[in-house]
């Protein structure tokens, strides 16, 4: 009797041994990690893109939809980390925030898991319709952007981030100057006049399309900035991502589509 309770303990003991490590071992110690709010923000920052591809794990190293995965980010007690790994695949796995974790560490997961979610949800849906002109007078809809993939820069003047990427975004144009199927466009809250005093001074790459605000807040329903759209070339929405970073991501990814 003895020996067989020992085999069921072995047993057991392997298979959640197994269940942790098959999919890699945490490449930082989550609990270390949450020492302070810096140490955990430099890693969030550098290491976790919640918008691209990754295999999903809950807090058990389960396998769950990407949806789920961002829902407890959003609405759990959780931080996400990634695992170490010998293949092109990410894998991110939750882990317990701990109970003297800095606060400000919950909120923030908390509101990304959130942007990440919403903007998970708008893939795979048509981008609204519009009929806009851009600050040289050319007519941009969404009938003219059939057949091509469109980059789509959402942002306004006194937004610090947005401004902070411009030199990034400008290089990316640059990167895909030959590409005759990829176009960039900015919707803009400003005002023409407004605009073309700031470009002037910080030069924009793409397309820029001003007094965009009302179709922003209401059409797409924008609560942060910047955001940035990746459109296939069916006008259909292949991504919404917060960043640079990201956005460079998924554009080399589109573009080999």
């Amino acid at each position: 009797m003895k020996k067989s309770i020992t085999i069921i303990i072995t047993f057991l003991f392997f298979t959640f041994s197994f269940a942790q490590n098959k999919f890699g071992n945490p490449e930082v110690d989550p609990v270390q990690i949450q020492k302070t709010y810096t140490d955990w923000s430099a890693y969030q920052s550098k290491k976790i893109m919640l918008s691209r591809d990754f295999v999903s794990l809950d807090s058990n190293s389960k396998e769950i939809s990407k949806e789920s995965f961002l829902d407890q980010l959003a609405n759990g007690n959780y931080i996400p980390i990634q695992l170490k790994s010998d293949d092109a695949v990410y894998y991110y796995k939750l882990f317990k925030i701990q109970p003297k974790s800095d606060t400000s560490i919950k909120a923030t997961i908390n509101q990304i898991g959130f942007d990440a979610l919403k903007n998970y949800k708008m893939e795979g849906s048509a981008f609204p319709s519009f009929s806009f002109k851009d600050l040289n007078g050319n007519l941009v809809t969404n009938e003219s952007m059939k057949g091509k993939i469109i980059v789509i820069k959402c942002w306004y003047i006194h937004c610090t981030p947005c401004i902070r990427e411009f030199p990034q975004v400008n290089k990316l144009t640059e990167e895909y100057k030959d590409r005759q199927d990829i176009l960039f466009i900015s919707l803009a809250e400003d005002s023409p006049e407004q605009l073309k005093a700031f470009l002037a001074r910080k030069p924009l790459a793409y397309s820029v399309i001003p007094n965009m605000k009302e179709y922003m807040n209401e059409a797409l329903q924008l609560n942060s900035f910047p955001t940035h759209f990746i459109l296939n070339k069916e006008g259909m929405i292949a991504k919404v991502l917060p960043n640079f970073e990201s956005l460079e991501v998924a554009l080399e990814k589109e573009s080999k589509l």
